[in-house]
Order: C-alpha cells, then structure tokens, then sequence
C-alpha cells in the first residue's frame, strides 16, 4: 500500500493488526519490536509502518496527519540496518519514502517470516522475552507457549498427523469405521477402500502412524477425532466436544443464577455431527408450507438445513485442536452463533472465494471423501446463497486471531419483509443504500456491527465500510464505541428514539419482527423480486425527518468528528455528565490525575470508579482522558488477571455492552 493509502486507513480504522503508525523522529525499539511481531505472526502475512504521522489525542475519532520525518534517507537506512542486525534471522524489509502533503514519510513493509525461520527474536535478549506476536493493534511478548507454536509451525506434518502417545489401536471403534465405510459406500460402492482391512484403511487414512519400522501402530489425532471410542476422546481431549446451549433471551447470560440448558456431545466424528445437526434443527422454529395438490403440510426449518450442515462441519474440520476448548453452539431467542477455538487462516476479507486452507489436513480429507465437506472452499459461498435464498439475512463472520476463535452467527429473521420496508421508511430522508438497509437490520436484530461485518454483509471493501458507517454514526443513526480494531456500532440516538412508533419499538426492542417469526403468513421480499433501492426512493417524498435538527449529510456539511472545537465541548459536556453523580472524595482523585500519573495511582482511581457502578471502557476513557486502548491494556486487563474486577460479560469480551466492575467477594 502507498503512504496516501496507509493514511485513509489510519484514519478510518486506526492502528489495527496490519498497520502501525509512529512519528519516526528516531529508530527505537518499539519499532523494531512491531517488526518482529509483524514477521513472527502466523498467518497474518506481514505487515506495514508508516513513520512521520502524529494522531491527534483530543479527537474522539481517528485522526492522523503527516508531520513529516527528518533526515528520512538517514532514518531509512538504520531501519534497514538494524533489521538485518538485531534479530537472530535478518528481517528483509522494504523502505520507501513518499511524500505526503509536501512532507517526507516512510513505508516500511514488513514481510511474515517462513515458518523455518521463526521465531524471529531479539539476539541480546533472547527468547521467550525477546520475541513478539501481533494481537490486534499491539505487539505481544510472547510466552513459552507462544514460542512453542511458533517452533511447531516448522514441522513439515500438520498437527492432526501428530501421534497420540497415550492412545492405541483398542481406543479405535469398529462402529466408526464401519460408519465411514458406510459414508463411502453411499456414494461410490466400487471405492477401492472399502475392500481393504480396517487397519489398512486406518493406515491409508493417516488414522495410525509409528516411530519406527516393527514399532506398534498408534492412533493419530486424527484417528482419535474421527474414529476414537468415547472413552478414548474423554481421556486424551476432555474439552474438545460440542456442547449445545440455549440461551433466554437475546443476549448471553450474565447472572450465574439464571441457568441456562446445556447438552455436551463427545462422539467420533462421523457421530458427533450427526448428533448436532440433529440437536440444532429439533430445536430450531419452524416454517410450513402446504403445496398445491397436498393435503399434508411440510414444515421446514427456518435455516436450511444445508446451512447448518455445513456451518457444524467446518466448524469441527477447521477448529484448533491444539485449543483443548469446546466448539458451542449457541440458541439465542433471535440467532443461532457457532464458536469454535481456532482463527480462520483464510483472510476474512477472501472468505467464500474459491480455495481452502485446511488447518487440519488429514481430518479434512477424511470429511471430502465420505463427501461431507468439499475442500474448495465453496462453504461459505453456499451457505450465504442459501440463506439469501431462504429470505434470510446473511450470515455474519467473525475471526479474531487475538482469542484465537471463529464465531458464524445465523439470523433467524426474513431479510426485508414487508415489516422491514416500512421500518426503514423511517430513515427514507436519508436516502439509505442496499447497503445501508441491511447493516440497519443486523444491528437492529444483532444489537451491534463493525467493520468486519458490514464488509461480509455487502461485499465492500474496508474503506467502503467505514465510509458508510461513519456516515449512519454522524446521522445519529448508530453510536461508535472502542477505537482501532475493537471499534463497534451500536443503535445511535435515533434509532432509540424509535421507541415512540409501535411498530419501530416493536421490531427494535423486542427483536423480532412479523417477518421473522415462523409460518409463512408474510412473504419474504428478497433483493432480486423487489430491490431495496427502488422501494426507498418510491418512499422518499415528503415524509418529514425525525430529528430535523440534524445536519444535512450532503457534501459540503462537516460532520462532528471534522470540527475539533465541537469535538471538545461534547468530550467536556459528556465528562461533567459522568461526572456528577460521583462522590466528592472519587471525583477529587480522578481531578488529580495527571498526564504522567503512576500506573498504581491510576488503578486506584479506576477501582474506586469501579466500586461505585459498573462502567464501559468509553466512559473510562472519556473520565481519565486516556486512550480507550491503553486503558484496557494496561490497567484493566491486568486487573481482571489480578482478580481485582472482572467483566460483567466474561464470557464475551467483545459484547457491545462489555463493562468492568469491582469482583464481589
């Protein structure tokens, strides 16, 4: 990317886990270590740093300009130079200075290491503590088991073909294997495995391997996960099961003492996904139909079922199984969410595009033989046709290499139903795009979106998706919460104040609206019968808007986050508001606070804060005027690791309305 364009993103998205800005005044350590971890983070593929750009600190929003870099070729060439030198393998970076605004910046792009390589590491340090990984927007020294996956990753075999030195060949079920050759046969009965032994089929499969020549035979992980016993799979992974909960309500529950239900399944594998699917669809609502000529309704599920066999099978084929942690499979009153441990290795921006990265090569294979994945990379693509196909609304993915975890979420609503359209009628003096109308729907019914999202559900690239939802933030529409990559939108002032029109406040605050409720009583309208475009503009005449103090979001009006003066008065107003209901003797220690407070002063303030209400990292960061990061980094997750707060989410870190409070004893 060029320096212009490193700059857009900065501005749009912050620092996030490709991009680092620094104001380049010298070549210290911390660029070298974003160096390192940009080289040693797996599968991110490297990264780039732009030096001679300062964010501005008082603005809410994003906000980077070019400041230039002194003496750049100088700068350049110890960056060069030191890369080569100061890490255990020579890191070749690419240096470049382009002019921005009439002053000199610098690009470095920083290339992943190959897996022989890593981990790269500081030589005077040495490792784990000289090593780093990128997490997010920052770079992590690694731990020992950091550095023990980096060291695996130069293994020419794949995890799942790793033996199970505890295992043995009686931890292998006949029952699996006659249901593989079960699987195989019903789609080619002439199949050349079918006449071999078991344990010749096991052995072709890479189900069981051995040290050495006259060694006994020994299962492999993927022989375990695919055709161990119960037992067996209990004693060598006791947390890789798929547990099926279903949660109350829309959100997850928070309170220990309201329970939810809960079913643990730990089965071979061939088992296991057939006891999901079945767990999921005779709990999912259902549709009917009555075709003309019958007499009998059918009843058919609200996904389709293809969709949930192929959601439950890359979840279990694509999961780490290096992370002993259950896939879940999660019944909200709205959606149905799939977790499973394991970051897609397949860039989210390329999800759906042919080709497969397997991270389980062995187990993959044993899936597209008996033909229940097709190793094409054709997953996502088919369940999002079908779910476009249903009427439904898009499925939703997010990969968060920094849980190391990858979440599907399936809306069960009728995407633009004749509800939707006259609930978006509500916003028609906006003039929204396609695009437009559905990010409004997920967050109506998802309660939250970000970058991620917006971009899987339209197809756009990032920049795109920031524009937009920049523009639905400035129109009062939705709210910004966090910053850089942990930056979210939740429903904004307007859409709260919806709360007046029954029908807004129904579909708003209960969720659901007619459209997404079971039966077949209001058709659904998909993009292809009746373009969203189309309908708005017939919609748009003279109907006043409902908030028409707002300005106009034509070209030449200036939104909040472009007037740094307002930008400060709403930061003070909205600090003063915090503000007041805190007790004198809080409120005096948070006035105390300086720019150069000690870290234990400033947990001080936070726990005192804390002890008072729960409170979300943004007013945290609007109080102590402090970076909304940082403050989560340095101060609240070690206090949660402490014991001394904790989440009233812990379940979900990225919940929308994550807050911190004192732990009760």
């Amino acid at each position: 990317m060029s320096a212009i364009e490193l700059l857009e993103s900065l501005n749009a998205l912050d620092e996030h886990e490709h991009i680092e800005a620094k104001r380049g005044s010298d070549t210290g350590r911390s660029l070298l270590e974003t160096v390192c971890a940009f080289s040693n983070e797996p599968g991110l593929g490297g990264g780039s740093i732009l030096l001679g750009v300062e964010r501005d600190d008082l603005s809410l929003f994003p906000s980077y300009s070019a400041v230039g870099v002194a003496q750049p070729d100088k700068v350049s060439a110890e960056i060069a130079t030191q890369c080569r030198d100061m890490f255990n393998v020579p890191v070749r970076v690419d240096v470049s200075t382009e002019q921005v605004d009439g002053k000199p910046v610098i690009v470095v792009t920083v290339p992943e290491a190959p897996p022989h390589d890593k981990p790269i590491f500081f030589k005077n340090t040495g490792l784990p503590k000289g090593a780093f990984r990128r997490v997010g927007s920052t770079d992590q020294r690694c731990t020992d088991d950091d550095v023990a996956l980096l060291y695996q990753g130069r293994e020419q075999q794949s995890y799942d073909s790793g033996i199970v030195a505890d295992a043995s060949l009686e931890d292998i079920s006949s029952e699996a294997i006659a249901e593989y050759r079960r699987s195989q046969s019903e789609f080619n009965v002439d199949a050349e495995a079918l006449r071999w032994t078991d344990l010749e089929l096991l052995q072709a499969l890479g189900a069981v391997r051995r040290h050495a020549k006259g060694e006994d035979w020994k299962p492999t992980v993927a022989g375990l996960i695919v055709f161990g016993t119960r037992q067996a799979l209990r004693r060598c992974f006791p947390m890789t099961r798929v547990d099926y909960i279903r949660v109350p309500g829309k959100e997850w529950v928070p309170d220990p003492e309201k329970r939810f239900d809960t079913v643990e399944l730990r089965d071979p594998l061939f088992k296991l996904i057939r006891r999901a699917q079945a767990a999921v669809l005779d709990d999912l609502p259902q549709s009917f139909g009555l075709e003309e000529g019958q007499l009998q309704r059918t009843d058919t599920p609200i996904i389709p079922q293809r969709v949930i066999r192929e959601a439950l099978v890359n979840a279990v084929m694509h999961r780490s199984y290096r992370n002993h942690g259950p896939v879940q499979i999660i019944r909200y009153a709205n959606r149905l969410e799939i977790r499973n441990p394991g970051f897609s290795l397949k860039s989210p921006e390329h999800l759906g595009e042919p080709g497969s990265q397997p991270r389980n090569p062995k187990i993959a294979a044993i899936l597209h033989e008996t033909r229940f994945a097709e190793t094409k990379g054709s997953g996502i693509r088919v369940m999002r046709e079908m779910m476009s196909e249903a009427g439904l609304t898009p499925p939703v993915f997010e990969s968060d290499r920094g849980r190391d975890e990858f979440v599907a979420r399936y809306l069960f609503h009728h995407f633009l139903g004749a509800d939707d359209i006259a609930w978006l009628a509500n916003f028609r003096d906006l003039h929204l795009t396609d695009e437009d109308a559905k990010a409004l729907i997920v967050v109506r019914e998802a309660g939250a979106i970000d970058n991620a999202s917006y971009r899987q559900l339209n197809r756009v690239d990032t920049l795109a998706a920031s524009q937009a939802l920049r523009r639905l933030r400035d129109a009062a529409v939705l709210e910004q919460k966090g910053r850089g990559s942990a930056t979210f939108y939740v429903p904004g002032l307007r859409l709260k104040g919806m709360a007046g029109n029954a029908t807004a406040a129904s579909s708003f605050d209960q969720g659901t609206s007619a459209s997404s409720k079971s039966g077949a009583s209001v058709a659904s309208l998909s993009v292809e019968s009746l373009p969203l475009s189309v309908e708005l503009s017939a919609l748009s005449g003279e109907f006043p808007s409902l908030s028409g103090d707002l300005p106009p979001l034509s070209g030449e009006s200036r939104s909040l986050a472009n007037r740094p003066d307002l930008e400060q008065l709403a930061a003070k107003e909205r600090r003063s508001t915090l503000l007041a209901p805190v007790p004198g003797d809080v409120a005096a220690l948070v006035g105390g606070l300086g720019e150069r407070s000690r870290p234990q002063q400033v947990k001080t303030v936070i726990k005192e804060l804390l002890t008072l209400r729960a409170w979300q990292i943004d007013e945290l960061s609007t109080v102590l005027r402090r970076n909304p990061a940082y403050i989560r980094e340095q101060y609240l997750q070690p206090m949660v690791q402490d014991g001394v707060i904790q989440m009233t989410h812990p379940n979900e870190p990225n919940h929308p309305a994550q807050a911190y409070r004192v732990r009760s004893e």
